[in-house]
């Protein structure tokens, strides 16, 4: 999976599994623009990158705000030429129950892990039009395929998600882009770190597998789906949960 030559853009990579995906693009030849709200974060992201030998800059970028979406984007693309690939990995939680659940938290986690996918697409899809190639990759979740009670608008989210997906999948595949979704299961991330001991034990007993995920395995399936030997597949849900969902 040779990804030289290829500029990635990621957000929310200043951890976690967007933190994971950065590196591993890196590794396999990218230039990676990487995009999240803490810039010490980035930087020191950055300076790994650079470390091992490989190629990347910070942008700072608060995807809740489309006016930070799109000078950030703008700012990329003027620094490094182009976006071949977008990989939508911002995500928060705000956890209640429905009848509980403030207007505010609602909107809070729609606006940053659904509209900011839509904004993020819209400013990289002219690059990737001029020169005909692209791949637009969302990380989704498990819980957008089968819910989970007291996360209603995370839920939503992240179906949301699989949605724009595959409308993006079949407006854009006559020009050569590729959208997909990657749908992670329980994967240990400063997100499920906040979990109860209890739930995450409960959580592993239900994969097959028999343990949580690691970021790089999210990290190994959005490589492939980014490179030319993903090049047939589109409008696709890859899950990496461990079999925690089938079918």
């Amino acid at each position: 999976m040779n990804l030289a030559g290829r500029v990635a853009l990621v957000t929310g990579a200043s951890q976690g599994i967007g933190h994971a995906c950065a590196k591993a693009l890196a590794r396999a030849g990218a230039t990676v623009a990487v995009a999240a709200r803490n810039q010490s974060k980035l930087d020191e992201l950055v300076a790994e990158i650079t470390a091992a030998g490989g190629r990347a800059a910070a942008f700072a970028m608060d995807v809740s705000d489309e006016d930070r979406v799109k000078s950030a984007i703008k700012q990329a693309i003027a620094q490094l030429g182009k976006v071949d690939i977008l990989v939508n990995n911002a995500g928060i939680t705000r956890d209640q129950l429905v009848m509980r659940m403030k207007r505010a938290d609602w909107d809070a986690v729609l606006n940053t892990n659904l509209t900011s996918a839509y904004l993020c697409a819209q400013q990289v899809i002219p690059s990737m039009l001029k020169q005909r190639w692209g791949r637009i990759i969302s990380i989704s979740s498990v819980f957008g395929q089968m819910g989970q009670a007291g996360q209603a608008n995370y839920a939503a989210s992240k179906a949301g998600l699989i949605g724009l997906t595959m409308a993006m999948a079949r407006e854009l595949a006559s020009r050569n882009i590729t959208c997909n979704a990657v749908a992670p299961g329980f994967i240990e991330t400063e997100m499920t770190a906040a979990l109860s001991e209890e739930f995450k034990q409960t959580a592993v007993k239900q994969i097959p597998l028999g343990r949580v995920g690691k970021p790089e395995d999210v990290a190994s399936a959005v490589c492939f789906l980014a490179a030319e030997e993903a090049s047939y597949i589109t409008g696709h849900v890859l899950n990496v949960n461990g079999g925690l969902l089938m079918g």
